[in-house]
């Protein structure tokens, strides 16, 4: 089964913005959390806290080990930068969609045309499954194979990801194989584990990310 190739049309925009809305993310009353968290990076464990503000910044503490410190930041960033509320039409005003190709899952091809040009992505059962974006200097490939589903909206579940060089194509660092785990905590999807496997060189290195005690932050009284 097939798609029609290349031509913009409002279905493929109707089908990208029911994909986009239909994400996770923490509405304005989010009241940021803390957590402690565990690092075990190559078999090496390291221990801190977390801390995710209201405006989705994030802050590590209590982490020694200056590589354990900077893994956590950038999961800790990660997780926030994924969970804010954009509307459609901010991220992708200055965009057109195209329909592509319908593969063998059922997943529909969207070209992306405008100021994004060359960025693509795959739409099945209202979920975005394929990500190609280029993103600061490189393009960036994100598969994703199953999600969790809450009533706001799926969180990515089980995932890949992979770098190229724009220009050569050539392929920059290992795949990476992701594996979420998430729970609620008062009104918000909160991840509590993340394990990274990415293979490098023929070697796998793994890295386990365990988010434990989660509070919610107080809101500010007025």
């Amino acid at each position: 089964m097939t798609g029609t190739t290349g031509a913009v049309t409002t279905d493929a925009r109707v089908l990208m913005r029911a994909a986009y809305e239909n994400r996770y993310t923490w509405d304005s009353n989010f009241p940021g959390y803390t957590a402690d968290v565990t690092l075990t990076m190559d078999g090496k464990v390291h221990t801190g806290k977390v801390r995710v503000n209201p405006d989705l910044k994030a802050e590590v503490m209590d982490v020694e080990d200056e590589a354990a410190k900077k893994a956590i930041a950038e999961q800790a960033w990660e997780i926030a930068i994924h969970r804010v509320r954009r509307e459609f039409e901010a991220t992708h005003a200055n965009n057109q969609f195209a329909l592509g190709e319908t593969d063998e899952t059922g997943a529909v091809e969207i070209i992306v045309e405008g100021k994004s040009t060359g960025d693509r992505y795959k739409v099945r059962d209202n979920k975005v499954v394929l990500v190609h974006r280029h993103i600061h200097g490189v393009v960036v490939t994100i598969n994703t194979f199953t999600t969790h589903d809450t009533p706001e909206g799926y969180l990515s579940h089980t995932y890949d990801s992979v770098y190229h060089d724009p220009t050569t194509g050539e392929q920059k660092g290992g795949v990476s194989q992701f594996d979420d785990q998430y729970t609620k905590v008062g009104d918000y999807y909160v991840l509590t584990q993340r394990t990274i496997t990415t293979e490098f060189h023929g070697k796998n290195h793994v890295n386990d990310f365990n988010f434990s005690n989660i509070a919610l932050l107080q809101p500010a009284t007025v």
